[in-house]
């Protein structure tokens, strides 16, 4: 199958990815998203651009290392710490912190980290370096299970996404794509012959508070679903619950509705309960997590909606 060896930015490749698709999968996660989801548990997945990460554990300190982080930033942004204990140790040492404010993202310092205590959030590839690194993986893909393109939002870099799609599906793999859906029309008609099923995110129903929850309104979204579905492609759709915010019962039952207009198209509802796993990762790069007051909900609560759900003849379980 024809393809383009089209450049990409990526920030990670997960193998054994069992909740991105049927089977076993390996995951290719794309960098940048149009979306800012107050819940975001991959932070180092919106941005476009690389940006510098901290992992303060890893830090040996300034006098094992010799500073050598901060003496090769250009801005004077990596500054020398308050003494603190080394990682599982009792000793002292002198570890760095980063101004925000100052460090324009050079990533001099992570040239010179020896332990990657400082670190580049994302890598410039190509479609078939990752088709490489994929095939690696191969022999995992048996009983339904394949590859996801993930994000970020993959379709953001739609040649490179598409191009990788094809060239999988050239070699008969079962391709998942995770979207948010907030991309042109024209791109998802264009992708759709290689892709096996759309892992589709419905976050609300209200347009207004969709645009509140993720800095974007929900209209595209919900057309792109109907266009997916009226072309013979196959959803699962993917639905986070996050309390205080989309959790009336009145927009919960408007995305069990939009569901069922869909049709046949979608093969799985997936209700997905707020985490706040990821919640350590907006430190590293220098972030505020903005859901410091949200709990995730009981899962009695989660049986609840799974049976709202379920009440309108779908196919659903909490994920």
């Amino acid at each position: 199958m024809d393809y383009v060896n089209a450049k990409g930015r990526i920030y990670d490749i997960q193998g054994y990815a069992v909740h991105d698709g049927p089977g076993v999968r390996t995951t290719v996660y794309t960098k940048g998203c149009p979306l800012s989801c107050l819940w975001c548990h991959s932070p180092e997945s919106q941005g476009f651009g690389f940006e510098l990460g901290y992992l303060d554990v890893k830090c040996v300190g300034t006098a094992e290392c010799g500073g050598k982080c901060v003496k090769a930033c250009p801005r004077g942004a990596v500054i020398p710490a308050p003494l603190s204990k080394a990682t599982g140790r009792e000793e002292l040492i002198e570890r760095v912190n980063i101004d925000r404010g100052i460090c324009n993202n050079c990533l001099a310092c992570t040239d010179v980290c020896i332990p990657g205590a400082l670190y580049k959030s994302g890598w410039d590839t190509t479609v078939d370096e990752v088709f490489e690194r994929l095939m690696k993986d191969r022999v995992f893909f048996k009983n339904g299970g394949g590859v996801t393109i993930s994000g970020g939002e993959a379709m953001s870099q739609f040649n490179f996404t598409y191009n990788l799609a094809k060239r999988l599906k050239g070699e008969g793999l079962h391709i998942c794509l995770d979207t948010t859906g907030f991309a042109p029309p024209e791109r998802f008609v264009d992708i759709l012959p290689y892709i096996d099923l759309f892992l589709y995110d419905i976050k609300c129903m209200d347009s207004k508070l969709h645009k509140k929850m993720t800095g974007v309104p929900n209209e595209l979204i919900l057309s792109n679903a109907g266009l997916i579905a009226e072309n013979g492609g196959a959803l699962q759709i993917r639905m986070p619950i996050i309390p205080k915010l989309n959790t009336r019962e009145e927009f919960l039952r408007q995305a069990a509705e939009f569901c069922v207009s869909l049709g046949a198209a979608v093969k799985l509802v997936q209700l997905l309960p707020y985490h706040a796993s990821g919640r350590g990762k907006y430190g590293r790069l220098g972030l505020e997590y903005r859901l410091k007051n949200v709990n995730p909900p009981s899962e009695e609560y989660m049986q609840k909606l799974l049976k709202l759900f379920e009440s309108y003849g779908l196919k659903c379980q909490v994920h």
